[in-house]
């Protein structure tokens, strides 16, 4: 069973069907995404039928967290575990009820957006840690992993990190002069998304990788981008935009 990481996919759902089909997932391999599933691109129904096919799993970002919290159904502490109840049914629902963090509209069909909200409350909380998973994966080099959306504290223990942080931290001073990964010590390899750029983002120390971005912009014309924790491998799908130009 090999564990792959997959960056902010914002509906990009032909880019994310390649990813799986070369991934092999449902195949002796295992999907993470990294939140963000489903605003800004153009397929959000798509992406969530992939993923259910695969029974990927997921943790919160801020935009999950932003159309939960609408419906009152998000979590208030870090690990998920006083999640609602699961709700089924819900009022008509128009397309503002599912608008992102910031506004961000998710432009899913009128048949399917109580099937979107029954599939947010499968998420895993604001983070999972490899412990949690069938299996125990370890890294390449023989230590746990944690996914999150966006960052964490690395001040506090990981439980006691507010939801907010967890789903759009980026900096950890006001003037935004320090990544809040430069701050991280942890033993864990930590694998987030959030906060995009062109190629993976890896923090080093010592020469061993401590935190690593995947969120590399598909949405923005970039790539979808999977890691493997156990192989110390990547696979990347270039943005379908990006292949016909």
């Amino acid at each position: 069973m090999t564990t792959w990481i997959v960056g902010d996919i914002h509906g990009c759902a032909d880019e994310l069907a390649e990813l799986i089909g070369r991934l092999g997932i449902g195949d002796g391999s295992r999907l993470i995404a990294c939140g963000d599933l489903f605003h800004r691109g153009p397929d959000p129904a798509g992406v969530m039928d992939l993923l259910t096919a695969c029974d990927a799993r997921f943790v919160l970002g801020n935009h999950e967290r932003a159309v939960l919290r609408r419906v009152h159904l998000d979590p208030r502490r870090a690990d998920g575990s006083d999640r609602p109840p699961l709700r089924e049914h819900f009022p008509p629902i128009d397309e503002d009820d599912l608008r992102g963090d910031g506004d961000r509209p998710c432009l899913v069909p009128a048949e399917r957006r109580r099937d979107l909200l029954v599939f947010l409350q499968r998420h895993s909380g604001y983070f999972l840690h490899s412990r949690d998973l069938p299996g125990a994966p370890r890294t390449a080099d023989g230590r746990d992993f944690l996914v999150v959306h966006a960052g964490l504290d690395p001040g506090i223990p990981l439980e006691e990190n507010d939801p907010f942080d967890l789903t759009r931290m980026r900096h950890i001073d006001r003037k935004g002069r320090r990544w809040w990964y430069e701050a991280y010590d942890g033993d864990d390899l930590v694998l987030y998304g959030h906060s995009s750029n062109p190629l993976p983002r890896a923090h080093r120390v010592g020469g061993r990788l401590r935190t690593l971005g995947l969120d590399t912009a598909c949405v923005y014309g970039g790539a979808l981008t999977a890691y493997s924790p156990e192989l110390d491998e990547f696979v990347r799908v270039p943005a379908a935009g990006r292949r016909a130009a």
